[in-house]
C-alpha cells in the first residue's frame, strides 16, 4: 500500500501539478511533504499530516518553512539493579 501511495504522490507531481502552477505556500511543497511523511510514519500517519498541511495551504495563512515533524523514539523503561 505504501508503494502505491508514493506511485500517486510521484505520479501527481511529475503529470498534474505542473498544469497547476506554483501555488503551494509551504516549503518543501504539500505533495513533497506528504511523500516524505508518507517515508517516514507509513501510510497512515503520513497521509493524515498530508491531510493536514494541505488544508493549511490557503490563501490566508502565510506559509513558510514547514518540515516534516521528527520521529519521536519511543523511550525504554530500564530497571536500574
Amino acid at each position: 500500500m505504501k508503494k502505491i501511495i508514493l506511485c500517486m504522490i510521484r505520479f501527481y507531481q511529475k503529470y498534474i501539478s505542473i498544469f497547476l502552477g506554483k501555488n503551494c505556500r509551504f516549503i518543501p511543497t504539500c505533495s513533497a511533504y506528504t511523500y516524505e511523511a508518507v517515508e517516514k510514519f507509513g501510510v497512515v500517519k503520513g497521509v493524515y499530516l498530508g491531510i493536514k498541511r494541505i488544508i493549511k495551504c490557503h490563501p490566508f495563512n502565510p506559509g513558510g518553512f514547514d518540515p516534516v515533524p521528527e520521529k519521536k523514539e519511543k523511550k525504554k523503561f530500564r530497571e536500574d539493579k
